[in-house]
């Protein structure tokens, strides 16, 4: 076991975890999930069965991330924010086999109490504001507020605002990272 574990948690059998990941207080890591290395998930975090996290994935805490969600590498997962699986649920009927996949791409961040509809896709590098509510699919790099979200801007891998030039062009701020804007497709520009 190459893991951390806080004696509080419950992991179940046939769970895949990856070497570094460290999991707090009262989180349940259900059977047949995957977790990557160097991941982190804060207390009361619960993993269900056939999620699968990528690595340096950063779990914040109050958060359940049900069957049918896969995070890829580097996604960040702000404070009780919450992903749903059905549709159209009810308490006395039973919808297992209806769930829906939700796909976070590879660096993309979502602020605390957001709430993601299942079935929609958050493109690489993305943010979700604090409280918003995603209800279609996110563009890659795109920059999404409020309730229902809207996009309101375009944001770089190191998480600023990106303003693009009448030819499309951007630098990060931070970075220097170049970035082109075509149509409603952001890039890197190596």
């Amino acid at each position: 076991m190459n893991y951390y574990s806080h004696p509080s948690a419950v992991i179940d059998e046939n769970c895949s975890i990856g070497d570094g990941t460290k999991i707090w207080h009262f989180s349940h890591i259900m059977t047949g999930c995957s977790i990557g290395k160097n991941c982190n998930l804060g207390q009361n975090v619960v993993v269900s069965p056939g999620v699968i996290l990528g690595n340096n994935v950063k779990v914040q805490n109050n958060v359940s991330i049900y069957t049918g969600v896969v995070c890829e590498d580097d996604v960040f997962l702000g404070p009780s924010m919450v992903f749903t699986n059905v549709i159209n649920p009810r308490s006395a009927i039973t919808r297992k086999d209806q769930y829906k996949k939700t796909i976070v791409r590879k660096g993309a961040s979502i602020g605390a109490n957001a709430t993601i509809v299942c079935g929609n896709e958050i493109g690489a590098f993305a943010m979700i504001g604090a409280g918003a509510v995603i209800t279609k699919p996110v563009p890659a790099y795109a920059l999404l507020a409020g309730n229902p979200a809207r996009q309101i801007g375009w944001i770089s891998e190191y998480g600023h605002r990106l303003h693009f030039d009448a030819s499309g062009k951007a630098v990060c701020t931070e970075s220097g990272q170049r970035y082109s804007l075509d149509g409603n497709t952001v890039s890197r520009v190596s």
